[in-house]
């Protein structure tokens, strides 16, 4: 691919389906629509999912994933990739040769584990995998803190925790950690730290008093758009967070649960200069 390429830029991404709307390849595709940024799917599990749990969870053959990828990579100019829910070490280990088949520019891993509700999405054999291969592979992982405690079995309670972690993570293989800080306790801000080799970047945003839905989805697929858009990693990073903390602020709840859903469309930035 070379810049007098015609087509536009494209993100992908490899997550699961949420059926309620609010998170997964549903908060990806708006999110990168919000971000006038061509949106492409590859389907890595199926949830029956609502705003009160989840009830049902169901992952396609490892082959038919690779099919969507391939497909996706054949035809479209893809600048940026969006992990997200990949359910077990089969499907990691399809997601890993395929990227390693195309190289993409960009790779935003989001480490989902564990759902909004408690639900466990990662299955124990994939654990290793996506520590021991996907993690290398990433530009950059965006993990809240319950993810990176089970990343590196060990406790987060304060800033200086996370910053600690995202040296371990690092030290792990990672390329770049963008370490959310939402559930940090008897914190005032959320504090997010980007950190890369020798630097650590703190995104600091006033706290809402709300239970969100797809907020990780959000900022990770939001990342991987302003990123296909051609910014360096900071910059997409800090844009990616306000666009986040936007769709916050114009949350609704769509359906009998407490937890709210991101409004991307309200928060809608404009495109790269």
């Amino acid at each position: 691919m070379t810049t007098s390429d015609p087509r536009p830029p494209s993100a992908l991404t490899i997550a699961g389906s949420d059926s309620g709307g609010g998170a997964g390849i549903q908060a990806d595709l708006k999110t990168f629509a919000a971000h006038r940024v061509h949106g492409l799917s590859a389907i890595a599990a199926l949830t029956a999912q609502h705003t009160r749990g989840v009830t049902a969870v169901s992952v396609p053959d490892p082959g038919f994933l690779r099919a969507q990828i391939d497909t996706c990579f054949d035809d479209f100019r893809i600048t940026a990739v969006k992990l997200g829910m990949l359910a077990n070490g089969d499907v990691i280990r399809a997601v890993v040769d395929a990227l390693d088949s195309h190289v993409p520019p960009a790779i935003v891993l989001d480490p989902v584990m564990v759902a909004t509700s408690g639900a466990r999405l990662l299955e124990a054999d994939a654990l290793a995998a996506l520590r021991d291969q996907l993690l290398p592979l990433a530009t950059v992982v965006t993990p809240n803190l319950p993810e990176a405690e089970l990343l590196l079995d060990r406790r987060i309670h304060t800033v200086d925790d996370m910053q600690a972690a995202c040296e371990a993570l690092l030290a792990a293989g990672a390329n770049a950690v963008l370490l959310k800080g939402g559930h940090l306790e008897d914190h005032g801000d959320v504090v997010d730290l980007l950190a890369t080799s020798g630097t650590v970047h703190e995104i600091r945003h006033p706290r809402l008093s709300i239970e969100a839905h797809g907020t990780g989805c959000t900022l990770a697929s939001a990342v991987a758009a302003r990123l296909a858009l051609g910014d360096d990693l900071r910059t997409a990073c800090d844009r990616a967070s306000d666009y986040v903390h936007r769709a916050l602020l114009g949350g609704y709840r769509p359906g009998h649960g407490d937890v709210v859903v991101l409004d991307h469309f309200g928060a809608t930035v404009p495109p790269a200069a």
